[in-house]
Protein backbone atom coordinates (compact mmCIF):
# COMPACT_ATOMS: atom_id res chain seq x y z
CA UNK A 1 0.00 0.00 0.00
CA UNK A 2 1.02 3.63 -0.59
CA UNK A 3 0.01 6.40 1.77
CA UNK A 4 1.08 9.93 2.66
CA UNK A 5 0.54 11.78 5.92
CA UNK A 6 1.39 15.43 6.67
CA UNK A 7 3.38 16.20 9.82
CA UNK A 8 3.68 20.01 9.84
CA UNK A 9 6.16 20.85 7.09
CA UNK A 10 7.39 17.29 6.97
CA UNK A 11 5.73 14.68 4.79
CA UNK A 12 6.26 11.04 5.45
CA UNK A 13 5.67 8.54 2.69
CA UNK A 14 5.93 4.86 3.01
CA UNK A 15 5.93 2.46 0.13
CA UNK A 16 5.74 -1.18 0.92
CA UNK A 17 6.78 -3.85 -1.54
CA UNK A 18 5.30 -7.14 -0.37
CA UNK A 19 7.08 -9.17 -3.03
CA UNK A 20 10.57 -8.19 -1.87
CA UNK A 21 9.88 -7.38 1.76
CA UNK A 22 11.57 -3.98 1.19
CA UNK A 23 10.27 -0.75 2.79
CA UNK A 24 11.36 2.67 1.47
CA UNK A 25 10.74 5.75 3.65
CA UNK A 26 11.40 9.33 2.54
CA UNK A 27 11.04 12.47 4.62
CA UNK A 28 10.81 16.08 3.53
CA UNK A 29 8.43 18.30 1.63
CA UNK A 30 7.86 18.39 -2.08
CA UNK A 31 11.06 19.24 -3.89
CA UNK A 32 10.64 22.41 -5.93
CA UNK A 33 13.23 24.29 -7.87
CA UNK A 34 12.74 28.05 -8.20
CA UNK A 35 12.18 29.26 -11.74
CA UNK A 36 14.11 32.26 -13.03
CA UNK A 37 12.67 34.64 -15.59
CA UNK A 38 14.46 34.99 -18.91
CA UNK A 39 16.54 38.11 -19.51
CA UNK A 40 16.65 39.99 -22.80
CA UNK A 41 20.25 41.16 -23.10
CA UNK A 42 19.67 43.25 -26.21
CA UNK A 43 17.19 43.58 -29.05
CA UNK A 44 16.99 45.35 -32.38
CA UNK A 45 14.27 45.96 -34.96
CA UNK A 46 13.93 47.89 -38.17
CA UNK A 47 13.88 47.89 -41.95
CA UNK A 48 16.41 47.33 -44.69
CA UNK A 49 16.24 47.23 -48.48
CA UNK A 50 16.82 43.83 -50.08
CA UNK A 51 18.04 44.32 -53.64
CA UNK A 52 17.60 40.64 -54.55
CA UNK A 53 13.88 40.62 -53.72
CA UNK A 54 13.57 44.33 -54.55
CA UNK A 55 11.63 44.72 -51.34
CA UNK A 56 11.76 46.41 -47.94
CA UNK A 57 12.33 43.87 -45.17
CA UNK A 58 11.43 44.17 -41.49
CA UNK A 59 13.77 42.43 -39.04
CA UNK A 60 13.41 41.65 -35.33
CA UNK A 61 16.38 40.29 -33.34
CA UNK A 62 16.87 39.48 -29.66
CA UNK A 63 19.57 37.93 -27.51
CA UNK A 64 17.97 36.14 -24.55
CA UNK A 65 19.48 34.32 -21.59
CA UNK A 66 17.95 32.38 -18.72
CA UNK A 67 19.62 31.30 -15.47
CA UNK A 68 17.72 27.99 -15.79
CA UNK A 69 19.45 27.35 -19.14
CA UNK A 70 19.07 28.73 -22.64
CA UNK A 71 16.62 25.99 -23.61
CA UNK A 72 14.21 27.17 -20.91
CA UNK A 73 13.31 30.08 -23.20
CA UNK A 74 10.43 28.82 -25.36
CA UNK A 75 9.20 31.87 -27.29
CA UNK A 76 10.05 35.46 -28.17
CA UNK A 77 7.61 37.98 -29.67
CA UNK A 78 7.80 41.52 -31.06
CA UNK A 79 4.68 43.65 -30.54
CA UNK A 80 4.61 46.84 -32.62
CA UNK A 81 2.73 49.90 -31.32
CA UNK A 82 2.01 53.32 -32.81
CA UNK A 83 3.48 55.83 -30.34
CA UNK A 84 1.11 58.61 -31.46
CA UNK A 85 -1.92 56.85 -29.96
CA UNK A 86 -0.55 53.77 -28.13
CA UNK A 87 -2.44 51.45 -30.47
CA UNK A 88 -1.15 47.93 -31.05
CA UNK A 89 -0.40 47.34 -34.75
CA UNK A 90 0.96 43.81 -35.16
CA UNK A 91 2.78 40.94 -33.42
CA UNK A 92 5.70 39.02 -34.91
CA UNK A 93 7.02 35.72 -33.57
CA UNK A 94 10.80 35.41 -33.52
CA UNK A 95 12.37 32.08 -34.42
CA UNK A 96 15.18 30.32 -32.56
CA UNK A 97 18.45 30.03 -34.44
CA UNK A 98 21.44 27.67 -34.25
CA UNK A 99 22.69 29.91 -31.43
CA UNK A 100 20.23 29.12 -28.60
CA UNK A 101 20.47 32.65 -27.18
CA UNK A 102 19.71 34.42 -30.49
CA UNK A 103 16.14 34.76 -31.81
CA UNK A 104 15.36 36.40 -35.14
CA UNK A 105 12.62 37.01 -37.67
CA UNK A 106 12.36 38.79 -41.03
CA UNK A 107 9.23 39.80 -42.94
CA UNK A 108 8.52 41.34 -46.33
CA UNK A 109 7.21 44.80 -45.47
CA UNK A 110 4.28 44.53 -47.87
CA UNK A 111 2.98 41.49 -45.93
CA UNK A 112 2.73 43.49 -42.67
CA UNK A 113 0.69 46.38 -41.31
CA UNK A 114 3.82 48.39 -40.45
CA UNK A 115 5.53 50.82 -42.81
CA UNK A 116 9.27 51.21 -43.17
CA UNK A 117 8.68 54.93 -43.86
CA UNK A 118 6.95 55.78 -40.58
CA UNK A 119 9.08 56.68 -37.57
CA UNK A 120 6.45 56.61 -34.83
CA UNK A 121 6.64 52.98 -33.75
CA UNK A 122 7.69 51.32 -30.50
CA UNK A 123 8.44 47.61 -30.32
CA UNK A 124 8.00 45.51 -27.16
CA UNK A 125 10.24 42.46 -27.31
CA UNK A 126 8.95 39.79 -24.90
CA UNK A 127 10.68 36.50 -24.05
CA UNK A 128 8.80 33.67 -22.29
CA UNK A 129 10.17 30.61 -20.53
CA UNK A 130 8.67 27.19 -19.84
CA UNK A 131 6.66 28.44 -16.84
CA UNK A 132 5.41 31.62 -18.63
CA UNK A 133 7.78 33.88 -16.72
CA UNK A 134 8.90 36.66 -19.01
CA UNK A 135 11.03 39.72 -19.63
CA UNK A 136 10.06 42.71 -21.79
CA UNK A 137 12.06 45.58 -23.22
CA UNK A 138 10.82 48.41 -25.40
CA UNK A 139 12.88 49.67 -28.34
CA UNK A 140 12.44 52.14 -31.17
CA UNK A 141 12.87 50.42 -34.55
CA UNK A 142 15.19 51.71 -37.26
CA UNK A 143 13.04 52.93 -40.15
CA UNK A 144 13.61 55.03 -43.26
CA UNK A 145 11.78 57.97 -41.62
CA UNK A 146 13.87 61.03 -40.79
Amino acid sequence: PLWSRGLGDVYKRQLSFTATGCIVVTEGGPHTTPNHSPTINWADAGCFWDSYYYEDIWYFDADVSDFDGLYDVVSVYADVYDMSNGRWIETFELDPTNDPSFWSSTWFADTTYVSCYYGGYEVDITAYDTFNDYDVITIKPNTFSY
